[in-house]
């Protein structure tokens, strides 16, 4: 026991030093000598930045011992997540694309043989890996893909067209999505992983696209038609479609790492230009509106580093969490709302001078943005939170909100704030719209309940205090919203009678 107590010290020193080291180095490649604010619409990675940035191997943390990595601990990813984010967000997700859409799946769910030489290449060779999901005709329907795989012999042959895959023309490994074709034809319901080496060719890129944002990071369209070997095919343990979610989930639940360093950029860069920039003679700090937002953005990273909390002590890296869609998705959406709420915010109090791609506000507004739409879009996600809820509450024959939120392990200790406001029953066949607004209230809930928790580890009072009356905030607006339903429609024949000038008394002069 005392040389476990002794190897656990020096693990915790030797990453402690490693990250050190890895802040220092990456705070002087993106500040000093490749301040990607000021490279206007330059797109990709100077060759040297991304080579130094490998040089000290930060993707092993991805990495089993065994396979000479760190070990898989979700604290070390989420600390490497926030690092990077503090500097460059598009650096932080180019990351994390390899390690949470690649290596975790290889690590998880690869046989031996696979994993021998892709951990091999990425240690050795500092190769990339991405993960190809969505077609051009079904992002949001994975299930739908029309990708396919067919087996001969020993090896697999997989065709069909893949988008917006992040490091596309970059990566040196892909993980591929397929279905599986019947000798008629068919389609199987089931998907397929598999581990494709671009050193044997097969992916063509017919086009690259102009992405608004994340300019570090390639996208583009991709025709697939490639071999893989039988042996480099994930063995779920189940089924594909729940491997598929798996994976999902445990990457969802580490945007709050990427998210707690670009926001803890952002609050430091409000307060000092805050306290710097002067209108009317006075300090924007002392501004009650600018308070407000300023107040908004440390709740925003107060709630984001609760999750982080709660996250690397309850997930483990080899844990099959397919079923933790409630928390999974009500992390991923509201955490990436608060980034972009966060970007808009930012913007607004640095103001025009912000409004530029070579100012942090300015790239900070478009990079954030499509974290709201990848992965799961947050409308799609906050419905399916809503949903899962229902499917609970069925389960255990609760129909009063208040009274499941107090039986809920991620709800019971925030619900407690709410009892009048959640004191109802709610109707299981609500219109959609309804059951995306009563899932951003659930998932702001469990944002709340996980903010309580970090409280109680004594982290800065002051600052959960001033999360818990935001959250509060936030909640009761969301669910006067719900409660009040007037339901606008959309007018199909909007033309007729819609013009404002025609019913001016100027309208016969025309």
């Amino acid at each position: 026991m005392f040389f476990n107590l002794i190897s656990c010290i020096v693990e915790r020193n030797d990453f402690a030093s490693f990250i050190e080291a890895f802040r220092d180095k990456i705070a002087v490649l993106f500040t000093e000598r490749n301040d990607e604010n000021r490279m206007g619409i330059t797109r990709g990675l100077p060759p040297y930045v991304l080579r130094q940035v490998l040089e000290d191997d930060p993707l092993k943390v991805y990495i089993p011992k065994e396979y000479g990595g760190r070990g898989g601990k979700i604290h070390e990813m989420l600390t490497l997540m926030e690092a990077s984010s503090y500097q460059s967000l598009p650096l932080a997700l180019m990351l994390g694309i390899n390690g949470g859409l690649f290596l975790q799946p290889v690590a998880n769910y690869a046989l031996d043989e696979a994993k021998s030489n892709v951990f091999k290449r990425f240690i050795e060779q500092k190769n990339l890996g991405g993960l190809m999901i969505t077609e051009p005709d079904f992002g949001s329907e994975a299930l739908k893909m029309q990708t396919v795989f067919s087996k001969s012999d020993n090896r697999y042959s997989i065709s069909g067209t893949k988008h917006w895959a992040g490091l596309t023309g970059w990566a040196d490994f892909w993980l591929m999505t397929a279905r599986e074709k019947s000798n008629s034809g068919e389609l199987g319901r089931d998907i397929g992983f598999f581990i494709h080496d671009t050193n044997n060719g097969g992916i063509d890129v017919e086009e690259y696209y102009n992405n608004l944002g994340l300019y570090m990071i390639p996208y583009g369209r991709n025709r697939v038609n490639i071999s893989v070997p039988s042996g480099y095919r994930l063995q779920p343990k189940t089924t594909g479609i729940s491997m598929m979610l798996d994976l999902l989930h445990r990457s969802r639940l580490q945007f709050p790492g990427m998210a707690t360093g670009f926001l803890h950029r952002l609050l430091d860069e409000a307060i000092n230009h805050c306290k710097t920039r002067f209108v009317g003679g006075v300090s924007l700090f002392n501004y009650d509106q600018v308070k407000e937002r300023l107040a908004n953005l440390q709740s925003y990273f107060t709630s984001s580093s609760a999750m982080s909390s709660y996250i690397a002590e309850n997930i483990s890296s080899g844990e099959d969490i397919s079923r933790f869609d409630i928390l999974a998705n009500s992390v991923k959406s509201v955490v990436t709302d608060y980034m972009q709420e966060a970007a808009q915010s930012f913007l607004q109090l640095v103001g025009a001078k912000g409004y530029r791609l070579d100012h942090l506000a300015g790239r900070s507004l478009v990079d954030s943005r499509p974290f709201q739409i990848f992965e799961g879009s947050n409308d799609i996600l906050y419905q399916q939170v809503t949903e899962s809820v229902f499917k609970l509450m069925r389960k255990s024959k609760i129909n009063n909100l208040y009274d499941f939120f107090k039986s809920y392990v991620h709800t019971h200790k925030a619900v407690d704030y709410f009892k009048d406001l959640f004191n109802f029953e709610v109707d299981h066949k609500m219109a959609q719209r309804n059951l995306v607004q009563l899932g951003r209230t659930i998932g702001r809930l469990i944002t709340m309940n996980l903010t309580i928790d970090l409280g109680s580890k004594g982290f800065n009072t002051d600052m959960i205090s001033n999360s818990l009356k935001v959250l509060q905030n936030e909640i009761q607006t969301l669910i006067t919203s719900y409660k009040l339903n007037l339901a606008p429609n959309i007018v199909d024949d909007y033309q007729i009678d819609s013009s404002w000038l025609s019913r001016t008394k100027l309208s016969a002069d025309f």
